[in-house]
């Protein structure tokens, strides 16, 4: 007879589909973890330099060496040269009755138990230092380039006019001293063509001094020649104003004036545009005005010269247009608005931020698509969105 064949054991593997946990992703040692060695600044830059803006906030909770990483010059120089500039956005809040304002960046949500396999996703503001003490609610704010301008303004309670100017210098998130206006405005409007910012208000429309430009590359202020004595704004109030195609457009109580930077000269303004035009709620972007008016976005160009609904927007709900804020994001267009939250009995609000990607289809037809829509800041009901705006970095 044939001897039994001896059965072997057989040593079961821990299946992995079993093991439904997923280990989350940390941001920094834990006291189980080992740190890895430390890399050369150097490597680090060329990988910080590759990675999108959103997630520098976030990173730069890991240690303070990484944060001063993200401060340097050398970093934005990396991502100039690797073509890695994107546009960020920036928000100032009040958060009344305090006059002081302050200042938020989009930015990826930190979330440390999302699982290794899962992308990131979800959008928050994050807190900046705060700015010189000086509120922002009625100055002239501009981006040009990484710099966010804050341009004069009525000054604390004092509520005096001012020619200071403060600037933000994205890169770093760090406030600077910029050079002083030629005049004090109280609430000059600001707007930027041709990489130069023109300030107008405070003073008789025909007045030698009621409209300067500042010159970003000398750092230098310049006046600019007063519209004639016809053309004048009636009671010289300016109600709203934008740059585009070249020229500062500027309204007032019943009638409009536009300045030509190129020629030199002032117009009468098309009073078409003023028509649908509401103070708080537009943006331009790449030379079309954008409003949010009667819970719809219309749009506005130099070549239509008519109001036109944005088509094919879908997604977004209603609210007041003077709770809304819009800004030109980089070629698209960022919404941000407050809404009451019921569970605290509205003392609460949350601020939402939707992108909107625009495409031109005709003369006629620009149409809106929402890429995203999402809750970023959780804020009392008191605070107010007082600006949105974009810098590229």
């Amino acid at each position: 007879m044939s001897s039994p064949v001896k059965k072997r054991k057989t040593i079961k593997k821990p299946s992995l589909k079993k093991n439904k946990e997923t280990p989350p992703l940390v941001l920094g040692p834990t006291p189980e973890s080992t740190p890895n060695p430390s890399l050369p600044d150097d490597l680090l830059l060329s990988c910080f330099a590759r990675a999108s803006r959103l997630y520098y906030p976030t990173l730069s909770l890991v240690s303070k060496s990484f944060a001063s990483l993200f401060a340097s010059p050398e970093l934005y120089k990396t991502r100039s040269s690797l073509g890695r500039t994107e546009s960020c956005l920036y928000v100032c809040l009040s958060f009344h009755p305090d006059p002081t304002p302050r200042w938020f960046t989009l930015c990826r949500k930190p979330d440390r138990t999302m699982p290794l396999k899962k992308k990131p996703r979800g959008y928050a503001l994050a807190k900046l230092p705060t700015p010189p003490s000086r509120s922002a609610h009625w100055s002239g704010l501009v981006t040009v380039g990484s710099d966010i301008y804050n341009i004069g303004g009525p000054i604390d309670e004092a509520n005096e006019p001012s020619s200071s100017v403060s600037i933000l210098d994205c890169r770093s998130n760090t406030w600077r001293d910029g050079p002083s206006m030629l005049v004090e405005r109280d609430y000059p409007h600001a707007n930027v063509i041709d990489g130069k910012i023109y300030v107008a208000g405070d003073s008789n429309s025909t007045s030698p001094d009621w409209m300067e430009v500042y010159y970003p590359k000398t750092q230098t202020w310049e006046l600019v020649s007063s519209p004639a004595a016809e053309m004048r704004l009636l009671y010289d109030t300016i109600s709203t104003s934008a740059g585009i195609e070249g020229k500062v457009h500027i309204f007032g109580s019943s009638n409009g004036l536009a300045y030509d930077t190129r020629e030199g000269r002032w117009e009468s303004a098309d009073m078409e545009m003023d028509s649908e035009w509401v103070c708080y709620s537009y943006c331009v972007v790449e030379n079309v005005i954008y409003v949010y008016n009667n819970e719809e976005f219309k749009w506005y160009d130099s070549t239509v010269r008519l109001w036109k609904v944005l088509k094919g927007l879908k997604g977004l709900p209603k609210f007041p247009r003077y709770t809304a804020r819009l800004a030109d994001f980089g070629g698209k267009m960022a919404v941000l608005w407050g809404r009451g939250v019921a569970s605290s009995g509205y003392v609460d609000k949350i601020i939402w931020c939707a992108v909107i990607a625009l495409e031109r289809r005709s003369d006629q037809e620009i149409w809106g698509k929402v890429e995203w829509k999402e809750p970023v800041l959780k804020v009392p009901k008191s605070c107010s969105i007082d600006h949105a705006l974009a810098a590229t970095v």
